[in-house]
C-alpha cells in the first residue's frame, strides 16, 4: 500500500491583533501536508509551528469540523468556504492543493461580521436575528405527541430543507450588499410552513425583517451569490417566502 506523498504551501493569512487593531497580510510556510488533511487540520499544522517558535497562533473558528456548525467560515483564495460546491472550510481537503501553491485565507469581509482577532469574525447579529423571532410558544407536549401534528409531506420537506441552514454567514459575504435574506427567509419559511409556527406567524415576520435592517444588512438584488454558496444548498425560493410574509404581515396588522 503507497503512502500519500507529503508537500509543501505557502499560507498567506489575514493577521489581526484585535478589533480596532491594523491588519495585514502574513506568508506562512507549511511543510509536510498530506492530501488527506482537511483544511483545518493543515491551520492545526501552522498553529503547532508558530507555538513551537514561540509567536502567536492563528485565531480561527471550528466546533464540530464535520459541515454542520458553521463556524469554520473563510475565504480561500478568494472563494466562500473555499472552492468546493455547498461545502464548508472543515470539509475542504488539502487534495485540492499542490506542492508549492500559494493559499489566501481571510475572514469574512462583511461590515455586519466585524473582524475579532486575524480569522474570527462577530457574527452576534445572527444571533440577535434568531431571538428577535426564530421561536414558536406552542405547547407541543412530549415526543409522540408533537409527531402526532398532521403535516403534509411536501410541506414538512420543504420545512426541513429550510431548516438545514447553519446559519455560517456564507450567504451575506458572498452577497454584493450583504443581505442576509437567505438566512432569515430560511429560518422564517421554516416555522411559516409548519402548524407549530403559526401563532407568532405575523410576528416573526416583522421582527426579523425590522431586526435585519437594523443591524445594516443589505437588500436582495436577486443575485444568487447566497445559493450558489450556500453549503447546505438553501434555495432563494426561501426570499420569495418570507418577502410574502412579511407583506401579508404588514396588510393585516393596519386593519
Amino acid at each position: 500500500m503507497t503512502k500519500s506523498k507529503h508537500f509543501c504551501v505557502i499560507v498567506r493569512v489575514w493577521r489581526q491583533a484585535g478589533p480596532q487593531e491594523p491588519g495585514r497580510m502574513v506568508s506562512h510556510k507549511v511543510q509536510d501536508v498530506s492530501p488527506d488533511m482537511s483544511f483545518l487540520e493543515m491551520l492545526d499544522i501552522l498553529n503547532d509551528d508558530l507555538l513551537k517558535k514561540g509567536e502567536t497562533p492563528i485565531a480561527f473558528e471550528s466546533d464540530c469540523r464535520e459541515g454542520i456548525c458553521g463556524c469554520c467560515g473563510l475565504v480561500v483564495n478568494g472563494d466562500v468556504h473555499g472552492p468546493d460546491e455547498h461545502s464548508t472550510v472543515c470539509q475542504l481537503h488539502m487534495r485540492r492543493f499542490k506542492d508549492g501553491d500559494v493559499i489566501t485565507v481571510e475572514p469574512w469581509r462583511v461590515k455586519s461580521f466585524p473582524v475579532l482577532k486575524d480569522l474570527v469574525v462577530d457574527r452576534s447579529s445572527f444571533d440577535r436575528l434568531i431571538a428577535a423571532g426564530g421561536f414558536i410558544s406552542v405547547n407541543t407536549g412530549a415526543a409522540q405527541d408533537a409527531n402526532a401534528i398532521p403535516i403534509e409531506k411536501d410541506k414538512a420537506e420543504e420545512a426541513m430543507d429550510a431548516a438545514a441552514c447553519i446559519g455560517c454567514g456564507a450567504c451575506v459575504v458572498s452577497c454584493p450588499n450583504g443581505a442576509a435574506m437567505l438566512f432569515v427567509g430560511a429560518k422564517i419559511s421554516q416555522l411559516a410552513l409548519l402548524p407549530q409556527g403559526g401563532p407568532e406567524r405575523a410576528a416573526r415576520a416583522l421582527n426579523m425583517v425590522q431586526a435585519m435592517d437594523k443591524e445594516g444588512f443589505g437588500n436582495c438584488t436577486n443575485e444568487y451569490e447566497c445559493e450558489a454558496v450556500c453549503p447546505k444548498d438553501v434555495k432563494v425560493a426561501n426570499i420569495a417566502r418570507m418577502n410574502r410574509e412579511f407583506l401579508l404581515a404588514n396588510l393585516f396588522s393596519k386593519r
